[in-house]
């Protein structure tokens, strides 16, 4: 509809119209209201101005119908907003299931991507038209906010905590990705480009790079090795820490009687300070790792976890 209007960007995403629809409606109940009130104010300035010193007014009783329409109208239509908004948050705040899952990490003054297959871009992000995109964002620094107009897309990516947001994209193209949030000196300057791509395009660009790339998950582990950690979570859970297979999405009950899921926020705070949640039946010995892994690396070893399934063995038939 207002696709050459060019202060409006285009939609380019399943959530864009659903939040262009709802933008309109609070526009045009704000425009109509407004209207209404200047247009009452001008009427009754006009109608019941004073004509006389002397002149005093007699007592208005309103009738019960217009009392009860001005204030159930209204209250009709903050409840639509509000189910509206309610829907629209919960929509966009549910990634899909089978969505592609690429790492994101903020930093002055970059953006820095890493896709499940291994390929790795700074401040572009090509991702398939009609796929569903999962973002697991972090900062190394200050706060950044990850912003693109096109697709109605916006999350402040805040240092030591993991955002999650999703988008799948409509139109192919190239749209513009910003950081919205003022982030130092070069934060005008730390901008860059999602690029959709055809489902065939985009394969054929995660299997164009020159050189070899190494996926999330195998360099996860290869981080898990260096530092030592399979010497005490061991898989056959008989090291001096809890077994780490099939530990991501798992309640783990704590020594203090708590049952916390073992999501990213809790492996990351696992892996930088581990003497905040012990787990039970272990002993606080785990050194911290702070200083020692960059936040890619910790989305890394998030990925292998991810990874490492817990087999399911069959139940003996009787």
């Amino acid at each position: 509809m207002l696709r050459d209007f060019p202060l409006f960007p285009p939609q380019a995403s399943t959530y864009a119209g659903r939040e262009d629809a709802l933008f309109f409606f609070l526009v045009a109940v704000a425009a109509f209201f407004a209207s209404l009130i200047f247009f009452l104010v001008v009427v009754f300035a006009v109608r019941y101005r004073r004509r006389a010193s002397d002149e005093r007014t007699r007592a208005i009783r309103e009738p019960l119908a217009l009392e009860m329409a001005w204030t159930l109208i209204p209250f009709g239509l903050t409840v639509i907003m509000f189910v509206w908004g309610a829907r629209l948050f919960f929509f966009a705040s549910r990634p899909p299931p089978a969505a592609i899952e690429i790492a994101a990490v903020g930093k002055q003054w970059m953006w820095k991507f890493q896709h499940p297959e291994g390929p790795r871009e700074i401040d572009e992000l090509h991702v398939p038209v009609g796929r569903p995109v999962t973002l697991t964002m972090t900062s190394e620094d200050v706060i950044h906010s990850f912003f693109v107009p096109a697709f109605r897309i916006k999350r402040d990516v805040v240092p030591g905590r993991y955002i999650t947001a999703w988008f799948e994209a409509t139109r192919p193209g190239t749209y513009h990705l910003f950081c919205s949030q003022y982030c130092g000196t070069a934060h005008a300057s730390m901008i860059g480009r999602v690029v959709v791509m055809d489902p065939v395009d985009y394969e054929r660009w995660l299997r164009g790079g020159a050189a070899p790339t190494v996926s999330p998950a195998a360099a996860g582990e290869a981080i898990f090795q260096r530092l030592g950690c399979g010497a005490c979570h061991r898989a056959d859970n008989t090291g001096r820490g809890p077994s780490l297979v099939g530990l991501y999405g798992r309640p783990v009950r704590l020594q203090d009687g708590r049952t916390v899921t073992a999501d990213e926020g809790y492996i990351r705070e696992s892996v930088l300070e581990p003497a905040a949640k012990i787990v039970a039946g272990y002993p606080p010995i785990m050194p911290t790792f702070k200083g020692l892994i960059s936040e890619e690396g910790l989305l890394q070893i998030i990925a292998y976890l991810k990874s490492q399934k817990r087999e399911e063995r069959p139940t003996a038939q009787r």
